[in-house]
């Protein structure tokens, strides 16, 4: 089964590349850019097509070729829509590497869809959110019946352009939390708390991170919060969103703020010495607490890896129909088989 990469020459879209062409892996790269997607494809020695998503008829004739794609063309609120629906014609299995709870609420609205079509709706590959998602299966096997999980991470470094371009869209746009099932808007930063990595404590604030959706899925825990670790300036900037967020989203300031976005992410010295810590809570309604750590690579090699362990798997024919969440379909412990990973119990 061959597969499509959409958004080849994007900053992850090209890493999930490289890493499939030295593993022998011969997937068909694509994007809009004819010119940068040539450009890749000829120097992997892969083929290509390049089309935009407005175009639907090229759009099924290539999905119409391969078994799945993994969509990595950003900003997914505005690109996932035409994917997937593509997927849903053509049989075809969808994966990408989004964040955003919007996608993932979409996506799982879906399901029904997705089923009749025979096909895996299965956004969410990469860093965000298969450990965080694995992590979550484990605490919840460990206590089935968990009413409360909160998940924390540590350890991003630089972040892309499409991953800046992204929120950069959403400043101003608060955060979110799933409360009894629900998912409950609340300000940007708006709690604090000390996370015990295992080598580091740090404290660490309140995200939307897509966990707040696809938890649920995996877990069917009502109650979740994402927190994560930044410097001190970017909280300031997050609690004055709250305030000025209306101003950052008009489309002048959008357009100033959008051509400042650096290109590229990290460097390879960058994602080679770069390490990511997790750790998750979840407790019951008698009080009772499990908590557990887990340790990886540097966010963007993680996705890298994760998105191809994945597809290597719908190669070898293993998948679930429907609407899914990584750790939902393929369980806890996929994560732990990526070199370098481990993950401890931690009460």
């Amino acid at each position: 089964m061959n597969f499509l990469i959409y958004g080849a020459y994007g900053y992850t879209g090209d890493l999930i590349a490289r890493e499939a062409a030295a593993r022998g892996i011969t997937p068909i790269l694509a994007g809009r850019d004819a010119e940068k997607t040539r450009s890749i494809a000829e120097e992997l020695g892969l083929d290509y097509r390049a089309f935009s998503l407005d175009d639907t008829e090229q759009l099924d004739e290539v999905l119409d070729e391969v078994g799945f794609v993994i969509h990595c063309a950003g900003p997914f609120s505005i690109t996932a829509t035409p994917m997937v629906e593509a997927c849903l014609r053509t049989g075809t299995h969808y994966l990408d590497i989004t964040g955003e709870i919007a996608v993932f609420e979409a996506m799982a609205a879906l399901d029904e869809k997705a089923k009749q079509a025979g096909i895996m709706v299965m956004p969410g590959v990469g860093f965000d959110v298969v450990p965080t998602d694995s992590l979550a299966r484990h605490l919840s096997n460990e206590m089935p019946d968990a009413e409360d999980l909160t998940l924390a991470f540590y350890g991003l470094g630089r972040i892309s352009h499409g991953t800046q371009r992204t929120m950069t869209m959403n400043v101003g746009r608060g955060g979110a939390i799933r409360s009894d099932g629900e998912i409950t808007p609340v300000p940007a930063a708006w709690k604090t708390r000390e996370i015990d990595f295992g080598e580091v404590k740090k404290e660490g604030v309140t995200i939307p991170w897509g966990d707040v959706s696809t938890a649920f899925y995996t877990t069917g825990i009502p109650n979740i919060k994402v927190f994560t670790v930044m410097p001190d300036a970017q909280m300031r900037m997050l609690r004055l969103s709250n305030y000025i967020g209306w101003l950052l989203a008009t489309s002048p300031v959008q357009a100033i703020l959008q051509s400042q976005i650096p290109e590229g992410g990290p460097s390879l010295e960058e994602r080679e010495k770069g390490k990511t810590y997790l750790w998750g809570r979840v407790t019951n309604n008698e009080g009772e607490a499990k908590e557990a750590r887990l340790f990886g690579p540097e966010g963007y090699k993680f996705t890298m890896l994760t998105a191809l362990m994945i597809a290597e798997r719908i190669m070898s024919g293993e998948h679930c129909v429907g609407f899914q969440t990584p750790a939902g379909c393929y369980g806890a412990d996929m994560v732990l088989e990526i070199e370098g990973v481990k993950r401890e119990d931690a009460r």
